[in-house]
């Protein structure tokens, strides 16, 4: 069953083979026939081709009842076509075997009409009828000779060493008819009848040699593997003569060989060898016939056996020589042989990196001995002289390189001296070429990689090796991280003057990986605090090489440096005490934390103000405020650290005008920060304020503390007022809003102090000062307002003075605290009290606006008006209010004389709205005078007089009519003097 087995394999793998080489066929065929045959004449040609044409499209060749002149033929055509006229579809049979028209290539066309071979296709005649037959004849043959074999086994005729004889010559007799059917081609006329012979009595050999060693044991394994050796290589010398369907045979005859004869210990040196000729042999083959499959099945089944060595195989020193041997010959050695045109560079590199994996592999299985590992080293300096040889497998060298540091890095606990003679071969064998080749006309990125790789990951793989963590500091391995960093440095040294060195990223990758081995440097060398302050000098470092070199690029690499020294600086170890001193108060830490945060903080200034990336220096503005925000605040007590940020807004406006540049978003960052320290004071005072809104008087003791209104509001407002004034050039839109916020906080502070002075605690004070203290209050805003704008300073800024104590007049004492309806002592003294102030200070706020703001009071005219009449009249009745009830408006009772004279007083209010408003030409004050007339007649009328009797009647309706008289003749004159 083995046997059949076998053969079944075989046949399976030569017809799924055959319709790949038939073509191949077809077009060795073609071009081996054209030049040993003459091209006939055309009337030569046209006689062999006229019966049968003739015959066969008689039909179509008859005239059509209705003739037509017929167009000039082309001249190939009249060539043809004379000696015997045949209609134009007639040339259509004469096609190639591979199909090619017949007009491309008339001589091959009269070739296959004399083989008497129809055109090929794939229909179900051809498949059937032509192709399979021969094969299948072949296989029978072979099948034949194994059930020859086995009947006499059955019957017991012949000897076991006479039937191996005879299969061996049936074998070679199916050989011999192939050679007798090359001789005889002009009778068999098809070479397919050769190759099936001849495959078959390969097959033949095989399943005897394999006979007499596995089933009689006639000869030994070393002899049956010499044999079967034998028969592959006349596979392969057959091929050459019958074609490829032997080779096919012999590719796995001979790769099968091993497995077929193995034993339970195989000589693997023996082994290693027969492979090595098996596989180079056929890889010759291929390269002479150009058969790239060919060459391609035997590499992958040499590395398939390679690979089974490695995994299975006991790893011997002899051992390990020739698998390693045979890996170098397979991935370096016969892709070169096989594939030495352009077209197969592809797998050539493939096939070297499939040996660098099996080597690998082999140094892992074999114990890392340095047997292994100076084979490694061998395919290592292939790889090298491959990369130098062509330029199509410069990317080996980098492959071979991350395997070595890979296999360094898995070695079980290897000993110093043998991990540093591994390390320092791969340095000398990697480093050494890529270092001179990388400035050169042939380097590039990857010996740049290369470089890189070797300084980075040498010290990764030493480290994983051999260091443990403890709680000292390790300077050795400090020391060889500097080491390392040589590496990459003498690639930047000697391409300092190169003119190529700006056209790539070589420079900046070989910088970027010195950077990184002195960042471990310094992270082994010195204490853990102090990792910020490592970094941030690398980062000022990369910056100072950039702009020496003139390579934007390594900036680059520096603004990731700098980046990760703010990371670390924000989320290392120390940084939760050192954050929290931020915002509150701390324990002091120490220097320590002050070196951290002002290290980091000049690296981000350095980039300000050398750094060409200009979305870079933004972040680096902003970095270096909050960095020296945050190195103050380790040392400078929480309840300063908002006035710390305005001094730095200040110091940032002030460098800038030194240095001629500006630093807006440094400036804008620490204004930030001081915001957010006003926002908590800011927050509490409009919470109180809220609560005003509903009539609540704010006190002093529920308003934020005097010092921390002073620190957080008044100090800083004063500072980022001083330098948005001695900044220039901003948007007005900026600075206007810079002006607006500066004022709220400004204002807050001032009322947070303002409240001071009055100290209202208590319901009683409330009482007797609440509406003295807002008076007051309201006096100073209008002041304020008043005095900017009469030296000439800040015109909207005192427009908003103005405006604000006018709107806290009318909301607070006109509307929700007058103290007509809320409890509010105006004094005791007639016209000298607080009356005048609460509702003169609106009207006098009102005049100024006038003056102030001329165009947006004349668009309000009407409102402003309505304004003034209200606080007259509202400043009237409640100054005669006072008069019959002292300090405090809200007490019960009201007397007939107080309640006469509110008409009386209408009545003169109205005249007075009369006076003024004829005086003024403005109708809305005498439509007003005369609402309050008909107000007051109307209460006279209904009210006063109801009550009164004798000569208080008779005085009230005296006055009644004497005024309603004057009034009608004032109204009467104004009429008729006002045409309107």
């Amino acid at each position: 069953m083995v046997f059949t087995l076998v053969l079944l394999v075989m046949a399976a793998v030569v017809i799924d083979m055959r319709r790949r080489m038939t073509r191949l066929e077809a077009r060795v065929e073609q071009l081996e026939d054209m030049p040993q045959r003459a091209t006939p004449s055309a009337v030569d040609v046209a006689p062999a081709f006229a019966p049968p044409v003739a015959e066969q499209y008689a039909a179509a060749s008859e005239p059509e009842p209705k003739p037509e002149p017929e167009p000039e033929p082309e001249p190939e055509q009249v060539a043809v076509m004379e000696p015997a006229p045949v209609p134009e579809p007639a040339a259509k049979p004469m096609v190639l075997r591979v199909g090619r028209p017949f007009e491309a290539a008339p001589e091959i066309a009269v070739d296959a009409q004399d083989d008497a071979e129809p055109a090929r296709t794939f229909s179900f005649e051809d498949l059937f009828g032509r192709r399979l037959p021969i094969w299948a004849g072949g296989i029978t043959l072979a099948v034949a000779g194994v059930l020859i074999v086995k009947y006499s086994i059955d019957a017991g005729l012949l000897s076991p060493l006479v039937r191996v004889l005879l299969g061996l010559l049936f074998g070679g007799g199916l050989i011999g008819g192939a050679e007798f059917a090359l001789r005889r081609e002009d009778t068999v006329r098809d070479p397919r009848v050769r190759q099936a012979l001849s495959g078959a009595g390969l097959a033949t050999l095989y399943a005897s040699i394999l006979i007499a060693a596995n089933l009689y044991a006639l000869i030994g394994p070393v002899t049956a593997f010499v044999g079967l050796a034998a028969v592959t290589a006349l596979a392969m010398a057959l091929s050459v003569r019958f074609g490829a369907p032997s080779a096919v045979l012999g590719l796995v005859g001979g790769l099968a060989t091993p497995a077929l004869v193995g034993t339970g210990d195989p000589h693997v040196p023996l082994l290693s060898c027969y492979l090595a000729l098996a596989v180079g042999g056929l890889c010759a083959l291929s390269r002479r016939q150009r058969w790239m499959w060919l060459g391609v099945s035997a590499l992958v089944g040499g590395m398939g056996w390679g690979a089974i060595l490695i995994l299975g195989g006991v790893l011997d020193f002899a051992s390990s020589l020739s698998i390693g041997l045979l890996v170098l010959a397979m991935g370096i050695g016969l892709p070169l042989l096989a594939f030495g045109a352009a077209g197969g560079a592809v797998i050539r590199v493939l096939a070297a990196v499939g040996a660098a994996a099996q080597m690998a592999a082999l140094v892992a299985m074999g114990g890392f001995t340095m047997l292994h590992w100076g084979l490694f080293g061998l395919l290592s300096v292939a790889l090298v002289w491959l990369a130098v040889r062509e330029p199509s497998f410069g990317r080996l060298p980098a492959v071979g390189l991350l395997v070595a540091l890979l296999l360094a890095g898995a070695w079980p606990n290897p000993e110093a001296i043998s991990f540093a003679l591994v390390l320092g071969a791969a340095a000398i064998i990697y480093g050494a070429p890529a270092l001179w080749r990388l400035w050169r006309q042939n380097g590039g990125l990857i010996e740049a990689a290369q470089i890189a790789m070797l300084g980075l990951g040498g010290m990764a793989v030493v480290m994983l090796q051999f260091y443990r963590v403890d709680e000292g500091l390790d300077g050795g391995f400090a020391l060889l991280a500097l080491v390392a960093a040589g590496l990459p440095a003498a690639g930047l040294v000697t391409g300092w003057n190169s003119p190529a060195r700006q056209g790539d990223a070589r420079f900046p990758l070989l910088a970027t990986a010195a950077a990184v081995l002195l960042m471990l440097a310094g992270g082994l060398a010195f204490p853990e605090w102090l990792l910020p302050v490592t970094i941030a000098a690398i980062s000022a470092g990369l910056l100072m090489l950039s702009i020496a070199a003139r390579d934007p690029h390594v900036e680059r690499s520096g603004w990731a440096f700098l980046l990760l020294a703010i990371v670390i600086l924000a989320l290392g170890e120390h940084s939760g005490r050192e954050l929290a001193r931020l915002v509150e108060h701390t324990q002091l830490i120490g220097i320590n934390a002050v070196v951290r945060w002002a290290s980091v903080a000049l690296a981000a200034g350095f980039y300000v103000w050398r750094g060409e990336l200009r979305a870079g220096r933004v972040a680096a503005e902003a970095a270096t405020a909050l960095l020296a925000y945050g190195t103050l605040a380790q040392v400078v007590p929480a309840d300063w650290l908002a006035l710390t940020a305005a001094v730095i807004v200040v110091l940032a406006v002030e460098l800038g005008l030194r240095v001629r540049r500006t630093f807006p978003v440094a400036a804008a960052a620490a204004t930030a920060v001081v915001l957010l320290w006003a926002a908590l004071p800011a927050l509490e005072w409009l919470m109180q304020a809220m609560l005003s809104l509903a009539g609540t008087a704010v006190r002093a003791r529920a308003l934020p503390d005097l010092g921390e209104a002073i620190r957080q509001l008044l100090l800083p407002a004063a500072l980022l007022g001083f330098a948005l004034w001695r900044l220039e050039g901003l948007p007005a839109i900026v600075r206007r809003g810079a002006v607006i916020g500066i004022g709220v906080m400004a204002g807050i502070a001032a009322h947070i102090l303002f409240k001071q002075i009055f100290d209202l605690r208590t319901a009683s004070d409330v009482e007797a000062l609440a509406l003295a203290e807002r008076c007051v209050w309201q006096a100073l805003l209008i002041g304020s307002g008043a005095a900017l704008w009469r030296f000439g300073r800040w015109p909207r800024a005192a427009s908003a003075l103005v405006a604000a104590g006018l709107g806290h007049a009318l909301l607070y004492n006109a509307v929700l605290l007058n103290p007509l309806w809320a409890e509010q002592a105006v004094g005791d003294w007639p016209l000298v009290n607080l009356v005048v102030p609460t509702f003169g200070l609106p009207a006098a706020a009102l005049w100024l606006l006038t003056r102030m703001e001329p165009e947006i009071m004349a668009r309000l005219a009407r409102p402003v008006e309505i304004m003034r009449m209200l606080l007259v009249a509202i400043f009237a009745f409640a100054t005669l209010r006072q008069l019959f009830h002292g300090t405090l408006l809200t007490e019960g009772g009201l007397t007939p004389m107080e309640d006469i004279l509110r008409s009386v007083l209408a009545i003169g209010l109205a005249g007075g709205f009369l006076l003024w408003g004829i005086r003024r030409q403005n109708r809305d004050w005498r439509i007003a005078s005369l609402v309050l007339m008909v107000a007051a007649v109307g209460k006279v009328f209904l009210f006063d007089a109801s009550g009164l009797d004798g000569l208080l009647r008779i005085a009230s309706f005296i006055a009644l009519g004497f005024s309603l008289i004057g009034i009608g003749w004032l109204y009467s004159r104004q009429l008729n003097a006002d045409p309107r």
